[in-house]
């Protein structure tokens, strides 16, 4: 409810904005039609009385009030932070300019400029703007090839480390936040070393593998997404080894696309042909039947939520996703039902539930969301990468769907970086992983073949 109270008052002052701009403009060129404010007076002090909004991020607009701006758009300069801020309209008693970045202290010069360039005259505004850190997205790591033939692929430090074709899902090492592990389906896994600003190969000697997630020991689960009924499915890669040595997971199991490990210590995994999610207990070896799902020759993927209380089942080629709430009693996840998007319909449509259209939702990951403190139910939004819109979508709680990045400049796919919806675009995104200790995101932009990140301005 906060978020679309929020929402609601930032449309109502970009609203207010817009009218005060096309004001602004329309008066100007009244004044040049007509009588032209005076120019700037040299013997005069430069006044700054007001300026609106008084808060915002980068590429807020901002207009100043005063007295003594003259009416040259070319000898007008304001710095806001120490920031070059970009001039757009200027008269005798105001001036409309954009926030640059990084503005952070907020206080506003304005100076008129001679013939080269120079101050000759200067005003401070008594009231500083509040500069707010805007979420933004960048690239993070790999090269971004815009011939997709120069395409290189190594280890390598951060700065030169290739690209990286067919990223799939991220899987932090639950015992060292400095390691981040991706797979990549049949092209190469990676592990990225935060400490020593490395991306290194990671082999499991799979033709494809799909999914890493882990057991309650700090052990690696991987899995081969093969297509044999008589193969083994999911191996346990042993901490002890550095995660070189493997041992199978004694069940067949054939088109792995999911796993999840509840806290209790079970293991649970999605077989694409079987069309079903089965349970596999560490202890006796027993494995069984968790539930069926409602379509066989799907990939569904699963993300646990923190409690162990639920879980979610995205299923990829139907463009929807599904809850399945654990039952603390019988020790299994029950038959799911849906809680956002409309199953066989591809589309893209923010909404609430069903009313929500999503096309190739892939990995997800659960944010606690502070806004929730205190109100005593579910404290984490959901953010999943919605593959063939190029967005970056939320599930919150109560099953709304909003989009959070991407799809900027009014488009869908690309390669931009920027303001998460006004700017940045992605290129089939497909794996997402939350930093808790550096508080960002970061996407596997998969038709990019490089990985962005999500976070405030440093």
């Amino acid at each position: 409810m906060k978020k679309s109270k929020t929402r609601r008052w930032c449309r109502s002052m970009e609203i207010i904005m817009l009218a005060l701009i096309t004001l602004f403009f329309v008066q100007c060129k009244k004044e040049v039609s007509g009588n032209q404010p005076n120019g700037f007076d040299p013997s005069k002090p430069i006044v700054v009385d007001s300026i609106y909004p008084k808060e915002g991020g980068v590429g807020t607009n901002l207009i100043l009030y005063g007295q003594n701006f003259g009416n040259d758009l070319s000898r007008t300069k304001v710095t806001i932070g120490g920031k070059a801020a970009k001039v757009v309209g200027v008269r005798g008693n105001s001036i409309y300019c954009v926030i640059p970045e990084k503005a952070y202290d907020g206080d506003i010069q304005i100076s008129i400029l001679d013939d080269e360039g120079n101050p000759l005259a200067e005003g401070t505004s008594k009231e500083i703007f509040s500069y707010v850190r805007k979420w933004l997205v960048s690239t993070f790591l790999g090269k971004y090839y815009e011939v997709s033939s120069d395409f290189e692929e190594k280890e390598g430090p951060f700065n030169d480390c290739g690209a990286f074709k067919g990223i799939l899902w991220f899987s932090f090492d639950p015992l060292n936040h400095d390691h981040l592990y991706f797979t990549a389906d049949a092209n190469s896994c990676r592990m990225i070393d935060f400490e020593k600003e490395y991306v290194n190969y990671f082999r499991t000697g799979f033709s494809r593998t799909s999914i890493i997630s882990w057991d309650n020991d700090g052990d690696m689960i991987a899995s081969d997404n093969h297509s044999s009924d008589t193969k083994y499915g999911n191996y346990i890669f042993s901490r002890s080894s550095g995660f070189t040595q493997k041992e199978a997971i004694p069940v067949y199991a054939r088109g792995v696309n999911g796993t999840m490990i509840h806290p209790n210590g079970e293991l649970y995994y999605s077989r694409y042909r079987a069309g079903d999610v089965r349970r596999y207990d560490f202890q006796t070896g027993e494995d069984k039947l968790a539930f069926a799902n409602p379509y066989s020759a799907v990939a569904v993927y699963m993300v646990m939520h923190p409690s162990g209380d639920y879980a979610y089942l995205i299923e990829y080629e139907k463009h929807f996703i599904m809850r399945t709430d654990y039952d603390p009693v019988k020790k299994i996840f029950k038959t799911p039902y849906t809680i956002a998007g409309a199953a066989a319909t591809a589309g893209y449509k923010d909404g609430v539930g069903t009313s929500a259209l999503l096309n190739h939702p892939v990995q997800g990951v659960f944010v606690k969301n502070p806004a929730y403190e205190g109100n005593g139910a579910d404290q984490y939004d959901f953010y999943f990468c919605d593959r063939d819109n190029h967005a970056v979508r939320i599930l919150n709680p109560q099953g709304r769907v909003s989009t959070y990045a991407g799809r900027g400049n009014n488009g869908t796919s690309g390669y931009a970086n920027g303001d998460l919806r006004t700017e940045a675009r992605f290129n089939a995104p497909q794996a997402i992983a939350y930093d808790e200790e550096r508080k960002c995101f970061y996407i596997g932009d998969a038709g990019n073949w490089i990985i962005r990140k999500i976070a405030q301005e440093e």
